[in-house]
Formats: C-alpha cells, sequence, structure tokens
C-alpha cells in the first residue's frame, strides 16, 4: 500500500533520480577505467562530471539551415520524459502520483523518447544527425512491442495497472523468480529506451555520433542526461514491477527501493559494457521471431493463474 505524496516528494522525486543517474555514470566510469588498465582512485567516479561545466561554457555549433525550435524541443524532451516517468514509481510507500494507469503513464513517458529523439535528429538538419534519429525509431520498432508485453506481465498477474498493486501483489515470491523471461525482456528494454551499451546504435561511431553527433554545449548535456536518467527511471521501475517494492526485513521500504534500484542499475552498467552493439535489423528479427513470442507465451502463465482463480 502506498500513500499519498506529500509536498516534498515532487521535489525530492527527481533529485532522488539525478542521484541514482550519478551512481551509474560513477560506476560506470570505474569499469572504464579497470578495462584500461588505469589506477582507481577516489576521485575515478566523479571524472565523468568534469565534462559538465566545459559543456556549459562552450560555444554552440552553428549549423547552416537548422530547425531551431524543433531542436530545442526534442533535445529538452527526453530529460523531461524521464523525469516524469517517475512519478508513478513508488519509493517506499510513498508515490508522487498513484495513477490507476501508472504501468501506461510508465509507457507513455519512454514512447515520448521515440519523438523527441527523432527530433533532436531531425531538427539540426544534417545527414548523421538525422540517420541517428532513424536509427533509434528503427531501434523502437524493435524493443517496443516485447517492452510491452514485459510490462503487462506483472500487470496481469496483480489484476492493476497502479504500480503500488503491483508491488503488493509479490507479498509471497517476487515477480522476477516466476516470470524471469518478462524481468529480462524488460532490462533489455530500459537499455534499448536509454540508447545504451548494446543498444547504442543511434549514436555508433559509424554515422560520427548520430544523435549526438550535432549536439554541443548545453543541448548534448541535456542528452547525454537524458540517456542516464532513463536508465535511472528504468531500474527504479523494475524494482515494483518484479523486485517486490520496498518489501524487505529489518530496513525500512524506502531503504530497500533505494538497494533494489542500485543493485539494478549496476547490472545495466556492468552489462552495458560486455555485449556488443546490435544493429536496429537484427535485434528487430531477434525481437518479432524470438522475443514476442516469448513474452506472449510468459504473459499467458500469470493470465492462466488469475483466469483459475489463483491468488
Amino acid at each position: 500500500m502506498v500513500d499519498a505524496a506529500p509536498w516534498w516528494a515532487v521535489v525530492t522525486a527527481p533529485v532522488l533520480l539525478a542521484a541514482f543517474a550519478l551512481c551509474a555514470i560513477g560506476y560506470d566510469a570505474v569499469l572504464a577505467a579497470r578495462e584500461a588498465a588505469r589506477p582507481i582512485r577516489m576521485t575515478t567516479p566523479a571524472r565523468p562530471l568534469l565534462e559538465v561545466p566545459r559543456l556549459l561554457v562552450s560555444q554552440p555549433r552553428r549549423l547552416p539551415a537548422p530547425d531551431a525550435l524543433l531542436w530545442r524541443t526534442g533535445v529538452i524532451t527526453v530529460p523531461v520524459a524521464a523525469v516524469l516517468s517517475t512519478a508513478v514509481i513508488p519509493f517506499g510507500h510513498v508515490v508522487v502520483a498513484d495513477l490507476p494507469v501508472g504501468v501506461v503513464w510508465f509507457n507513455a513517458m519512454e514512447v515520448l523518447t521515440w519523438a523527441g529523439l527523432w527530433m533532436a535528429g531531425w531538427g539540426p538538419n544534417a545527414v548523421f544527425s538525422l540517420v541517428g534519429g532513424y536509427r533509434y525509431v528503427a531501434q523502437g520498432l524493435a524493443y517496443e512491442l516485447p517492452l510491452m508485453f514485459a510490462l503487462m506481465t506483472p500487470a496481469i498477474r496483480a489484476q492493476s495497472l497502479r504500480v503500488g498493486d503491483i508491488a503488493a501483489a509479490q507479498s509471497q515470491v517476487w515477480f522476477a523468480v516466476w516470470m524471469p523471461v518478462a524481468f529480462v525482456v524488460y532490462l533489455a528494454g530500459v537499455l534499448a529506451f536509454s540508447f545504451l551499451g548494446p543498444f547504442s546504435y543511434p549514436v555508433g561511431q559509424d554515422i560520427a555520433g548520430g544523435l549526438l553527433g550535432e549536439a554541443s554545449g548545453v543541448d548534448r548535456l541535456l542528452l547525454s542526461a537524458g540517456r542516464w536518467l532513463l536508465l535511472a527511471a528504468g531500474s527504479a521501475m523494475a524494482v515494483p514491477l518484479f523486485l517486490g517494492g520496498g518489501a524487505g526485513p529489518v530496513l525500512p521500504a524506502w531503504t530497500w527501493s533505494a538497494i533494489k534500484t542500485l543493485a539494478v542499475l549496476a547490472l545495466l552498467v556492468w552489462v552495458r559494457r560486455r555485449l556488443p552493439v546490435i544493429r536496429a535489423d537484427r535485434y528487430v528479427e531477434l525481437a518479432w521471431v524470438v522475443l514476442i513470442p516469448l513474452t506472449v507465451l510468459q504473459a499467458l502463465v500469470p493470465a492462466l493463474v488469475v483466469l483459475g482463480g489463483g491468488r
């Protein structure tokens, strides 16, 4: 059961999301240093943050005929969608907006990034950024349906689209235990809509950075931050959907929510550095031939349990 949001939850939710994103960036910097055989010091996790002041003061890149309004709208949409998606995610027993269609809201905010990133690719009026935008749309066509079935599966078992109800339905066993296919596909979807790791095809080096190729200064900072905020939001959503929410022994519910979110984040950051980049056309084939049938079958399991009167 979740409580109505106190006034401070509206302020702290974005702050917590940013804190989780910073933890992910720091851990990624540590892994990068280890892979490069560089010494890991106390300052290593903070090293990526040194890029922030440089981007803030750097001069924006000037292009011949950009659609500035479209470009800026797309750039801003990405981090804003990530923040808005957290409105329905319970942290402990507190949620900003306990919507009866919370799962739909989260998915809608994720889909909103499609529009934002396509506009961010189209707006510069440059070839490589446009290719990057279309790559993201193609990638979305691959991951979105499996992700939607993965989101539906715990909702079917809980017989509710309210995220708090889904977390409460896991009092006996976490959904990740008996819905492993949905859990794994959901985590892959989080990496995909964050366009990180194996799903960084829209910002590939073969197209000179793609979506990020023409972005500079604050624009690049917002797009880069948006990626990590989306990763953090997706990791936080995995906790009530599959890992029992804030349930746990001894510690307060909010502590367990934080621990589980950081664990999922660490796993995704580690995976991002272990798997090669997947071309969108290859992932479309995998998704439509393998993942969609598997996730449909996975969704049938809780559906049959519910129809059979199981609790």
